[in-house]
């Protein structure tokens, strides 16, 4: 019997999922869906995720959508059923979000247990295609692009921190790529002297084997694993858009995090990485024209629907005393806020000496704190409290 999870479901279509499962179903409390699998499976009394995720009429479709989406890219061993008017306009998008069977909210006992079944079949049969099995858990092949259209934001910064940060949640599985062709300088970020590099990784044998591959990437003595950055300009103009989707595909595969940081703008390159994200964090100063240019850039990448179901939006300098507040941001850009980074003095020598911030800050520092805010939309790492500077800054917004 496959293993089932039922959300958004009132007391008389559970009482049917039950009969049609023999009562081997967890039925998840009454509430919004959480927009991150990690937070929905946390809702679960042990470690064991379903094979099953059946969705109740109680949820409204976009947020099921947007669910379904990112389960089918970071665990696409979970199939996820809906229980919605089964129109062709909803079968239509539910096949684009990954959802493998749509069935009416009246449907019966019989017709709900054929659909678990079915969908049980096709979870097991993903599962064993998929290697290996054990990396069918929930974070696998999550691909995290730290985009912004202008430089100076602190794109370098918050990537490496927040590789660093999935590293301590998930020793040996996360990778950081350094996708800025012509001038990045992750390996400076990291104290690092690479053998190879970004041009190294695409061209090749690195880019016919996985294992070869894994021979081309550089270690930071955090266990975190880094393609790191061209030697020059002329180097990095080598890679093409196509080199990335490929590498990126190659890693997901191998690591649990890829997080990539990319050069300012929508470069070739920057859309395939985007165009591969499960997740995208977009990354502005709070300054007028970081604000303008991310409005721009996000109304960009809606009409190129290149925004994944995975959006986190990060502004970073946060000073309350520079005249913007988060709510004016958040008028702008048409859009929350999810993290805010306050400017600190730890960064600059952070910078300077190669050794991030959550390596090395202390948990009282502001910006420490944040980083591990965001570190823990991707990871189930424990939140800090919110510190004063963030409850003073939203109280002024």
């Amino acid at each position: 019997m496959s293993r089932v999870v039922l959300a958004g479901a009132g007391e008389e279509l559970i009482l049917r999922v039950k009969l049609a499962t023999d009562g081997d179903v967890h039925v998840l409390p009454p509430g919004r869906l959480p927009s991150d699998p990690a937070r929905l499976f946390e809702q679960l009394v042990d470690d064991e995720l379903p094979d099953v995720l059946l969705v109740g009429p109680h949820v409204p479709a976009q947020e099921v959508l947007g669910l379904a989406s990112r389960l089918d890219v970071q665990s696409p061993g979970i199939t996820v059923v809906l229980m919605a008017d089964p129109s062709p306009d909803m079968w239509q998008a539910a096949m684009r979000a990954g959802i493998r069977d749509l069935l009416p909210p009246e449907a019966g006992v019989e017709e709900i247990s054929a659909a678990v079944e079915r969908a049980g079949r096709a979870a097991a049969g993903r599962r064993r295609v998929l290697r290996p099995a054990s990396e069918t858990d929930r974070y696998a092949g999550r691909v995290i692009t730290i985009a912004s259209p202008k430089g100076g934001v602190g794109k370098t910064t918050v990537s490496t921190n927040l590789a660093i940060g999935l590293t301590a949640a998930a020793p040996q599985s996360t990778v950081l790529v350094d996708l800025d062709v012509q001038f990045g300088d992750v390996a400076s970020a990291l104290g690092l002297v690479p053998e190879y590099t970004l041009p190294d990784a695409v061209h090749g044998p690195a880019s016919e084997d996985t294992m070869v591959l894994k021979t081309f990437l550089t270690q930071h003595p955090s266990g975190l694993y880094a393609v790191c950055g061209a030697e020059s300009p002329a180097a990095g103009d080598t890679v093409s858009g196509d080199d990335v989707t490929r590498l990126l595909a190659s890693l997901a595969r191998e690591f649990r995090y890829v997080v990539v940081d990319t050069a300012p703008g929508l470069s070739d390159q920057t859309l395939a990485a985007l165009d591969r994200a499960s997740d995208v964090v977009m990354l502005t100063s709070m300054d007028v024209p970081g604000v303008r240019g991310l409005r721009k850039e996000l109304d960009v990448l809606r009409e190129l629907a290149m925004i994944p179901a995975g959006r986190h939006v990060v502004m970073n300098f946060a000073d309350p005393k520079g005249g913007l507040t988060v709510r004016d941001v958040e008028t702008t850009i048409g859009t929350g806020v999810d993290v805010v980074l306050p400017r600190s003095k730890t960064v600059p020598a952070s910078t300077n000496q190669g050794v991030p911030i959550l390596a090395s800050g202390g948990r009282r520092d502001p910006m420490v704190r944040e980083l591990r805010r965001l570190v823990s939309r991707f990871a189930a790492t424990p939140l800090m409290k919110s510190g004063r500077y963030r409850a003073k800054h939203r109280a002024s917004a």
